[in-house]
């Protein structure tokens, strides 16, 4: 038998989540919602991960090592980072529509974010 400890305290608590709000990077005065969502996609696509110490090794996307790989490849492999890289944010649900667009020595590829305020439509390049 397993004795019990009652301290006095209690197990009831509730999960708040954090405001939305944020500085944009653009205008300088204070967003949120889809808005403040999009910058945070920007960011996130923006930054390479495990580059920098300030951010979590959760935070970012790895691209540096698909230079110079096939492009059959770097497709397979940007859908699941993309994917792996914003669903990191819990505002964000799913990533889809997945469209690449090949030229000499780049990808550019759009797709859909699906995030808790709705539907944003982003686009990227990388170069291989």
């Amino acid at each position: 038998m397993i004795p019990e400890i009652n301290n006095g305290l209690q197990n009831d608590f509730t999960i708040e989540t954090q405001p939305n709000r944020t500085y944009s990077l653009v205008t300088g005065g204070v967003i949120d919602g889809l808005d403040a969502v999009k910058q945070a996609i920007y960011c996130i696509l923006n930054t390479e991960r495990y580059e920098y110490l300030i951010y979590s090794w959760n935070y970012g996307i790895e691209l540096q090592d698909l230079y110079g790989k096939e492009v059959s490849y770097v497709c397979v492999e940007l859908k699941r980072r993309i994917t792996e890289a914003l669903t990191q944010d819990d505002r964000i649900i799913n990533v889809d529509n997945f469209e690449f667009e090949i030229t000499k020595g780049k990808i550019h590829v759009t797709f859909v974010v699906h995030t808790i305020f709705g539907e944003v439509d982003e686009e990227m390049v990388v170069s291989i």
